[in-house]
């Protein structure tokens, strides 16, 4: 666990550095045009689970073998296919969820990766009714695959 732990560290620490090499190639205009693109595509994601629910999380992920997120209590990240299990599960729970960024910082890192982080709220509310509101700060990379950006690796964390 600690073994895989350690090769991602690293090559997530070689994508940005091959990454930022990258950086220096883009326009300010470019730099820009991917924000933009990042920013619509996170609130698209966030607004697609507000109207359909958790499960329309899954067209936002990256679903290559690379792949990985660290949930919410969470100590280790998992696999796609153990993220869509997770969200399958809870999907069933949750008739509402909607999360919402206070903050986002997003900084391309090539044509085709940028990396985010920002505080958000999530206020979810579950089959029964009751309402839980929590605030969370995400970091994460995203990819440019074909014509849309997905989220390829992150960490989501409940600020307490």
């Amino acid at each position: 666990m600690v073994h895989r732990l350690l090769q991602q560290l690293i090559f997530f620490l070689l994508l940005i550095i091959i990454a930022c090499h990258q950086t220096m190639e883009m326009t300010e205009m470019e730099k820009e045009k991917i924000i933009k693109d990042v920013r619509q595509t996170l609130d698209h994601y966030y607004e697609d689970i507000r109207t359909s629910g958790l499960t329309a999380e899954f067209k936002y992920l990256d679903h290559s073998p690379d792949f990985f997120w660290v949930p919410p209590g969470y100590s280790s990240s998992l696999s796609y296919d153990s993220i869509v299990a997770i969200v399958k599960q809870n999907a069933m729970k949750f008739k509402k969820v909607d999360n919402s960024f206070d903050t986002l910082q997003i900084i391309p890192l090539s044509k085709r990766l940028a990396t985010y982080t920002g505080r958000l709220k999530s206020i979810m509310t579950d089959t029964s009714g009751q309402v839980m509101a929590f605030s969370l700060v995400e970091t994460g990379v995203i990819i440019k695959r074909r014509e849309m950006w997905r989220l390829l690796h992150g960490q989501t964390t409940i600020i307490k």
